[in-house]
C-alpha cells in the first residue's frame, strides 16, 4: 500500500479529505492514476445527511440524527484484500428553534467528529491487513 490510488466519485467529500490526510501522515504516497499505484482504495458510496428523530406535540422537530455512510473496498493488484464494506456512524442532538446558529454549529461539529471516527475505523482495518 505504499503507493495508493483512491477511486471515488466525490473528490471533495469530508471523509476523503480527512482520509487522504491520515494516509499521508502514515507515509503512504497517493497516486493520481491507478496504473501508478500498488493498491486501489475504492469509495463507492459516500453520503452524509440528517433526519428527524422526534417531534413535539405541535409537530416541531426536537431531536435530529446526523449520519454518515461510506461503502469502500481495497484491492492490491488483481486481488481484493478488503471486500466491499459498509460503515455508518450516527450522532443525535436536540434542536431548539431559539438557538438556530448554535445548533447549526453543533451539527457541523458532530459531522466532523463522525468523519474522524470513520477514518480511524478504516485506518485500523487497513493496518490489520
Amino acid at each position: 500500500m505504499e503507493r495508493t490510488y483512491i477511486a471515488t466519485g466525490d473528490r471533495h467529500s469530508p471523509f476523503l479529505r480527512e482520509f487522504e490526510s491520515q494516509l499521508r501522515a502514515a507515509g503512504i504516497d497517493l497516486m493520481e492514476s491507478a496504473s501508478e499505484a500498488t493498491a486501489t482504495f475504492t469509495i463507492s458510496f459516500d453520503e452524509t445527511a440528517q433526519r428527524v428523530l422526534s417531534v413535539s406535540a405541535r409537530n416541531v422537530p426536537t431531536e435530529y440524527e446526523v449520519y454518515y455512510t461510506i461503502v469502500y473496498s481495497l484491492d492490491v493488484g488483481s486481488a481484493s484484500i478488503l471486500p466491499q464494506q459498509t460503515l455508518t456512524l450516527t450522532r443525535d442532538y436536540t434542536y431548539d428553534s431559539t438557538l438556530v446558529l448554535g445548533k447549526a454549529r453543533e451539527e457541523e461539529l458532530l459531522r466532523e467528529a463522525i468523519v474522524k471516527d470513520l477514518v480511524r475505523i478504516v485506518m485500523k482495518q487497513i493496518s490489520t491487513l
